[in-house]
């Protein structure tokens, strides 16, 4: 019996008759272990090969660069030509991952369907080829990576953010169709952002091709929170399911959430089935209108993806021309009574939209000597304000969520061996949109200066208020230490209360750019900077070890002074990345570090970082609530200093 069953296992299934005769056998607790452990063999993961430094494919040579992720069959690098310096984004897939006939036909239907898009709203595929390892597809680079890690820092954003990216989204889906083909799996994770945060649509590995009008597709495919009913009802499918997708994105970007989201696979599937969801009672009325025609549960009764631009919500409120790259993280800078002003009302024809838009920037520059606009410091979206939530009540909790997390970790890991490679943790996805590259502390008579990574320069000043100019010098931000925000635009005139705040932060950034920064480095002001809103320096203090750095953005860095290594950790994610001494970056997911474990040296500065958490709680505690306080008179600096 143990020899039938195993000779079975070994060539594939056994029968249900010899599974009911072993279940009844003497040894039958023996043979489920050894049918475990035959399964377990069979469906181990391959060890895949290291991928080459450096690939070829005919005149073309490829450095490989930068880990981008891993998913599925692929993992991704940055690849450039060595001739062109072009960096472009490899999907590679690995050819022990590609040994049934059904797995290649997958791989050449994704790569003839997407090869044959060419549209500024889909992820370009630049070519593909093979050597005797791996198959490695080209593919344009979208360094703000996805809808779905804005979604995570951000929860739901402001209306005008979900105008532009979701008009984007339609607009690519509409090509998608137009083109005969369903994308079948539109998601947050699958919704990409190039470096001028525009929107591009990947991942076209459940794709497929209508061959006559009125096919309906019959296979089970997507992923849970987006499917829609006609696919778990069998029923068959076409290009109505990418709308119904569309609209799961809509509603997402807004609330919060996914609007069929639940506990359980089975709930969530039985919400869609009856189109069971709420509309929160604050958005906006015509995204709610837009939602509800998008989630349809009769597919015909959707709109087609080219109607979608037509809806209300698109015309009725402010459409920016482009997103700021720190609304990956904060919200821009919108004003209700500037959003008034500036309506694009629906327009007969492209060319007038785009003058109302024109219209809109050119307002963006006038009013000077006054702030342009004045918002808390961790301003929600307007569906979602609430009294009862305060910037520092929210702030707080990201501090306690952090800490929740890094305990959680420091418990798990302590004696304890790794369960897989520091590569299974990695999550270069999560790699943080800010963080303090420099720093002078001048806190025994003005405050402490410092540059952000993108080049912006702000100042903690000794009295908990905060400046901020963006890398360009056009655009300033105020922050009073009630956390009232103003802006301003640079060479206009200012209020005399801030003259002598703006003379420091002049000076501050004359140290850096001059001892700091490369010397002559200019940067070109870009469109939708003025929508900006930059994260400031909210607390810091230094300790023998290292300097603690707390943004208001919720991530948390440790400069660690004798290595000079750097840690930052986003809440928002569950992410830490480590910086070493030669600015090499890795980011790890903290819950997989939790499940598979992690390096002593990162257990030990993770355990340091705890107690840096903790004491940014207790002072948080000791104030009664107010914000946490400047913890910088524990160092006097009698000169400027840096790391």
């Amino acid at each position: 019996m143990i020899e039938t069953l195993l000779s079975q296992l070994q060539a594939g299934a056994p029968s249900r008759k010899d599974w009911l005769s072993a279940c009844c056998h003497p040894d039958a607790v023996l043979i489920r272990c050894m049918a475990r452990m035959s399964l377990s063999k069979r469906t181990e993961k391959p060890v895949l090969k290291e991928v080459p430094e450096t690939v070829v494919n005919g005149k073309h040579v490829y450095k490989k660069g930068r880990f981008l992720g891993k998913g599925g069959f692929a993992r991704c690098y940055e690849l450039m030509d060595t001739k062109t310096k072009t960096i472009l984004a490899g999907k590679i897939v690995s050819k022990t991952l590609l040994v049934k006939q059904y797995q290649k036909d997958k791989m050449a239907q994704e790569i003839h369907i997407h090869r044959s898009l060419d549209h500024q709203h889909v992820v370009r595929l630049h070519g593909f080829f093979e050597d005797t390892d791996n198959v490695y597809i080209l593919l344009e680079l979208c360094p703000r990576r996805s809808l779905m890690e804005l979604h995570k820092r951000r929860g739901p954003i402001t209306d005008p953010e979900a105008r532009y990216l979701s008009l984007q989204v339609a607009e690519g889906v509409e090509y998608i169709h137009n083109c005969h083909i369903i994308h079948r799996d539109l998601k947050l994770g699958n919704v990409f952002l190039n470096e001028e945060m525009q929107v591009k649509i990947g991942d076209f590995g459940l794709a497929t091709t209508i061959e006559k009008e009125g096919e309906r597709k019959k296979t089970l495919c997507g992923t849970p929170n987006y499917i829609a009913p006609e696919v778990l009802d069998k029923r068959g499918h076409s290009y109505e399911v990418d709308v119904w997708a569309v609209g799961c994105i809509v509603y997402t970007m807004l609330a919060g959430r996914p609007p069929f989201e639940t506990a359980s696979l089975k709930e969530t599937y039985q919400k869609i089935k009856t189109n069971t969801y709420r509309i929160p009672s604050t958005m906006n009325p015509d995204a709610a209108k837009l939602v509800q025609a998008l989630l349809q549960g009769e597919p015909s009764r959707r709109p087609k993806i080219s109607d979608v631009r037509h809806f209300e919500f698109f015309h009725n409120g402010y459409l920016p021309n482009r997103l700021p790259t720190s609304c990956l993280t904060m919200a821009p800078k919108f004003d209700q009574h500037m959003d008034e002003m500036r309506r694009v009302r629906r327009a007969p024809s492209p060319s007038k939209a785009l003058s109302a838009r024109q219209i809109v920037n050119e307002d963006m520059m006038k009013s000077p000597g006054r702030p342009l606009h004045t918002v808390p410091e961790n301003a929600q979206p307007s569906s979602q304000r609430s009294d009862a939530s305060s910037p520092r009540q929210t702030i707080d909790q990201s501090v306690r969520s952090l800490y929740k997390q890094i305990t959680e970790v420091v418990k798990a890991t302590n004696n304890r061996e790794m369960l897989a490679a520091e590569d299974e943790t990695e999550a270069p996805e999560c790699l943080p949109v800010f963080w303090i590259s420099k720093w002078v502390d001048y806190s025994d008579k003005y405050g402490i200066g410092y540059q952000l990574c993108d080049n912006s320069v702000g100042v903690l000043y000794n009295d908990s208020s905060k400046l901020v100019l963006d890398a360009a010098g056009n655009n300033m931000q105020y922050v009073e230490k009630d956390d009232r925000e103003e802006y301003y635009m640079m060479n206009r005139e200012m209020p005399r209360a801030m003259e002598k705040k703006l003379t420091l932060l002049k000076y501050f950034r004359s140290y850096m750019n001059e001892h700091l920064i490369k010397a002559g480095e200019k940067f070109a002001p870009k469109e939708g900077d003025e929508l900006a809103r930059l994260p400031c320096l909210r607390n810091w203090f230094r300790t023998r070890s290292a300097i603690v750095l707390y943004l208001s953005n919720g991530t948390l860095q440790l400069n660690f002074f004798q290595d000079h290594t750097k840690l930052i950790l986003c809440p928002q994610l569950g992410s830490v990345t480590y910086i070493d001494a030669q600015k090499n970056f890795r980011t790890f997911k903290l819950s997989l570090l939790h499940e598979l474990g992690c390096s002593a040296d990162l257990r030990n500065r993770l355990k340091y970082a705890e107690g840096m958490v903790e004491r940014l709680i207790a002072k948080s505690e000791k104030s009664l609530g107010t914000a946490l306080p400047s913890l910088s008179n524990l160092h006097v600096a009698s000169q400027p200093q840096q790391v």
